[in-house]
């Protein structure tokens, strides 16, 4: 018997999905906030299709789904297939292409101005004076790889830490973490706790081939730490190897 094809979307989409895919054999329907239980359910099944919603699959989740089916061998042969719940949009996902686009926004007018005209410089606030963190780290400080299995706690939950500088680090956590999110840090050192406030840059979700769970990487921006204290972790704790 052909395994069902997995369908991930909204609830409220489910039936004109329905309708759209008649013809496909037996649907599977799993609810855009269950990837974990969907994922579950093509890793036992093993189908030829799964089709995500086109919402659901320019969601940071949907997209870490896509990665994780597209980096798994043993479902090689599944055919990724986005579409839409209303219309005809329909896309197959390649091995070597991402997530589709979300949504177009609509554009904003800009006003015009008179010949000549120069406009006044925007005003800048103390807070955008702050260089930002970039993707993968922080440019204002040296940061340095750590080495494996050095922990920090996020408001009482361990974070492993891929990177650290004086100003921030990069973490994976099994706890969610979200953009703008303010967490109280403690760094474990030899003979006392550093501790001080951060707050989370960026943050993106990843169901990851490894591990048996989901988990977040993010960006924490620290706001009181002791720089000195900190450097003298990284030098303590830097992956030699990587570094």
């Amino acid at each position: 018997m052909p395994a069902p094809v997995v369908v991930i979307a909204a609830s409220d989409l489910t039936p004109s999905l329905r309708e759209r895919l008649a013809g496909n054999g037996e649907l599977a329907f799993f609810s855009d906030t269950e990837p974990i239980q969907a994922l579950q359910a093509i890793l036992e099944y093993r189908p030829s299709l799964i089709a995500l919603e086109r919402l659901f699959a320019a969601t940071p989740r949907g997209a870490a789904l896509i990665n994780r089916i597209k980096n798994d061998a043993q479902l090689a042969h599944a055919e990724i297939r986005v579409i839409s719940h209303s219309g005809d949009y329909s896309k197959t996902v390649s091995p070597g292409a991402g997530p589709p686009p979300a949504p177009a926004s609509v554009p904003v007018p800009v006003p015009s101005r008179p010949p000549g005209h120069v406009p006044a410089p925007p005003a800048i606030s103390p807070e955008s004076e702050k260089p930002t963190l970039d993707w993968r780290g922080t440019r204002r400080a040296n940061r340095y790889p750590i080495r494996s299995a050095v922990e920090i706690q996020l408001d009482g939950s361990p974070a492993v830490v891929v990177n650290l500088s004086q100003v921030g680090a990069q973490v994976l956590s099994a706890t969610i973490l979200r953009p703008n999110q303010k967490v109280r840090v403690n760094v474990p050192n030899d003979d006392f706790v550093m501790r001080f406030r951060g707050t989370v840059v960026w943050a993106q979700f990843e169901l990851p081939t490894a591990t048996p769970g989901p988990r977040y990487r993010a960006g924490i921006d620290f706001a009181d730490a002791d720089p000195s204290a900190i450097e003298a972790f990284c030098q303590k704790n830097k992956d030699a190897v990587s570094a």
